[in-house]
């Protein structure tokens, strides 16, 4: 007789498709203990962390490791966000400072109605600007200082666009015009000798065609050091400020818009020396990162692990049917196999290890890639408290919200194509009829967030409100569009969509009463009754297999 430990090993080899191939000619008794064998097998891999540990004293290290590396990227990523903080605060209060340095008689939040109505006012606003750049470091308050390209330090420049021809006589509803746009820049060094550091029309040879005027740009580059990290035992950073000031003439309406754009880049300073101890909490931090990317590493190779396990389970159970009940595995049933929250938690921790390289580079002054940063170590930390879910969904009672998302998201999917359809095209239609006369239809970005907040009940008799008579037609229609899309969604979409998770949560609690039904892969797992401690599991490799199936009969086989 042939020797049973031969008979009841797994696949002898692997086919081009990667399908396993069972030696020939087994005898009734050994096909027995091959299908015994990968039921225990089955039975095994989908159990949970207390079950295995009974079936073979497995102790579960990826649960161990995931609630380790949760409280480490959740302390890391408070860390850096406090850190963070600092720096776009610093980038806003000195965006802030710039417009009341540079504007003349800015108020706070007065960017959108902040314009000029007569020539006089333009100059005006030019020449203040120069000045008081001309005067910054008389009368800044910060440590403000002139970019330096070598020893020279950069110039402002005041460019003008202007129509390259054109003659307007709107008295006689005649114009010639050539739309080609010419540019004329005048450049101002910060160290000019000028009388009492006063530019004015009597300095500069600057004037301004406003018939043919498009913009007029004012472009200077500024530099400052972030000081208020080191109280928080942080390296400064150093940044760059290239400040764009704006006068727009497009529309040629008697109104001049103005506004500064800050763009803001974040470098690493040349040469610094910070005395006290703030130097060795930055090794400490570097440490600490480096634990977390070594403990998210750890996990990734137990997960990666455990993926590539459940696939080569998945072929050898694939197989199996194929090659004794000569009939294929469903889809469905070989989806199981592929763990998602494993590669959830995979994902988390390809993020969080290139997070945390980012963010030691960040604390080294190799790299200033803070938004980069933050987003993936926020993303990353989303990820593994998500995963966590894996380990509640254990418990029946804790279970039912991760069913009942689950069996909804196919229904729930195809009734958001649907609804996205009806929701794209009051988009469309509310931009372009609403457009010019509501604030919030200007554009298609502002219109979906419109909507959406319309949906949730916010915000709606502002949104009435708002909308100008100017003209009665389109605020007929406004009153037609809003009152149909508030009707349509919230009354309908909104309940149809509700009404069908409502009726998943439904049929999930049911199944929790009176059972689940089975698939195929259940239904042929189900037939082993080995529990998890009855020692089955932990000999199944070391000793050689029993003739007593623990399984039922040949006859009740799928």
């Amino acid at each position: 007789m042939e020797n049973p430990e031969v008979a009841i090993s797994s696949c002898i080899a692997y086919d081009d498709e990667g399908l396993c191939r069972y030696k020939q000619h087994l005898s009734a008794s050994q096909e027995l203990l091959v299908e015994d064998q990968l039921r225990r097998k089955l039975k095994f891999f989908f159990m949970n962390p207390c079950e295995k540990f009974w079936a073979r004293g497995r102790k579960p290290w990826k649960f161990g490791i995931q609630l380790l590396k949760i409280a480490m990227v959740t302390i890391q990523l408070v860390l850096f966000g406090l850190s963070n903080q600092m720096v776009v605060a610093f980038k806003e209060e000195n965006t802030v400072a710039f417009k009341h340095l540079f504007l003349k008689g800015y108020m706070d939040r007065t960017d959108d109605t902040y314009a000029v109505y007569t020539q006089t006012d333009v100059y005006d606003q030019i020449f203040f600007a120069i000045n008081q750049y001309l005067q910054l470091p008389n009368i800044s308050v910060g440590n403000h200082a002139y970019e330096k390209r070598g020893a020279e330090e950069t110039a402002l420049a005041v460019c003008q666009q202007f129509y390259k021809q054109g003659t307007i006589c709107p008295g006689n509803d005649t114009f010639d015009i050539d739309p080609e746009i010419v540019t004329d820049c005048l450049y101002i060094e910060p160290m000019t000798p000028l009388d009492n550091r006063t530019v004015g029309k009597h300095n500069l040879n600057f004037t301004l065609d406003f018939h043919r005027l498009v913009a007029v740009q004012l472009m200077f580059n500024l530099k400052a050091i972030n000081l208020q990290t080191v109280r928080h035992h942080e390296l400064p950073d150093c940044y760059d400020f290239t400040l764009t000031i704006l006068f727009d003439n497009k529309a040629h309406s008697g109104r001049i818009k103005i506004s500064l754009d800050n763009d803001i880049e974040i470098r690493e300073c040349k040469d610094w020396h910070v005395s006290g101890s703030i130097q060795k909490n930055t090794h400490y931090m570097m440490i600490f990162d480096a634990f977390v990317i070594l403990t998210c590493l750890t996990s990734l190779i137990l997960c990666t692990r455990s993926v590539v396990k459940g696939i080569r389970l998945q072929r050898e159970f694939v197989s199996f049917f194929l090659y004794y009940y000569k009939k294929e595995v469903s889809f469905s049933a070989q989806m199981e196999f592929v763990n998602g929250w494993y590669i959830l938690i995979i994902v988390s921790d390809v993020l969080t290890i290139v997070g945390s390289t980012l963010k030691m580079e960040i604390q080294a002054k190799s790299l200033t890639s803070y938004d980069v940063c933050s987003i993936l170590l926020g993303t990353s930390t989303m990820l593994v408290w998500l995963g966590v879910i894996r380990y509640l969904g254990f418990f029946q009672k804790y279970n039912l919200l991760i069913l009942t998302l689950r069996a909804a998201l196919p229904n729930v999917m195809r009734f958001c194509c649907c609804a996205a359809m009806i929701y794209l095209g009051y988009c469309f239609c509310g931009w372009i009829v609403l457009g010019p006369y509501h604030v919030k239809f200007h554009s298609l970005n502002t219109v979906s967030e419109c909507l959406f907040s319309l949906i949730n009940g916010d915000d709606m008799f502002a949104t009435f409100a708002k909308m100008q008579q100017k003209s009665y037609l389109v605020w007929l229609f406004s009153r037609i569009y809003l009152y149909s899309f508030i009707s349509l969604f919230i009354y309908m979409v909104l309940s149809l969509f509700i009404a069908l998770i409502t009726d998943t949560y439904e049929t999930i609690k049911h199944y929790q009463q009176d059972g689940f039904p089975e698939t195929e892969l259940q239904r042929f797992i189900s037939q082993c009754k080995d529990l998890p401690n009855s020692g089955r599991y932990r000999l199944e490799e070391e000793s050689s297999a029993s003739l007593f199936c623990c399984c039922n009969s040949p006859s009740e086989r799928i």
